[in-house]
């Protein structure tokens, strides 16, 4: 009696650990907002607004050099279009954390590329961006072209 009573209570266990919901996965909706040059506004297909911050990268702050034009690229590339996220988890600030994609331009890939966000080194996965970012840096484009330029995390740091 008491195996078939722990049996079922860990069955129950399981079964409600297995329909949790989990934040890793696939969304899809239309970019509907822009806050700044790594973080984003979509509205999902069941009228959900979901704030985006883009993962592994990190751009300038908006009070920082670069940080109106980081918006502005991202917006270029993400604003009014279908966009997939492909996501990893939620930060502190409970913004979803996601690899984006916008009309099938890679958006971590396009910022760092562009000179408009650093490798963020803390959180980086596809080791393939600091090759972007170098090419960014070797042709001194957005950023790169400061030979002065402070990564956000420095810069927040400071700002405290």
């Amino acid at each position: 009696m008491r195996i078939t009573t722990t049996m079922k209570a860990l069955t129950l266990i399981l079964c409600a650990l297995l329909s949790a919901p989990s934040m890793a996965g696939q969304l899809a909706g239309k970019v509907i907002g822009i806050s700044d040059g790594d973080t984003l506004k979509v509205l999902t297909s069941d009228r959900q607004q979901v704030k985006v911050r883009l993962s592994q990268i990190d751009a300038p702050e908006s009070t920082q050099a670069f940080g109106n034009r980081a918006k502005q690229e991202l917006g270029r590339i993400c604003f009014g279009k279908s966009a997939v996220l492909d996501v990893e988890g939620e930060d502190r600030y409970g913004r979803t954390i996601a690899r984006v994609s916008c009309a099938g331009v890679d958006a971590q890939s396009h910022m760092v590329q562009a000179g408009m966000a650093w490798v963020y080194d803390r959180h980086v996965t596809d080791k393939s961006l600091y090759q972007l970012q170098q090419q960014a840096k070797n042709a001194r484009r957005g950023v790169w072209s400061d030979l002065k330029a402070i990564a956000p995390w420095e810069f927040r740091q400071a700002s405290r």
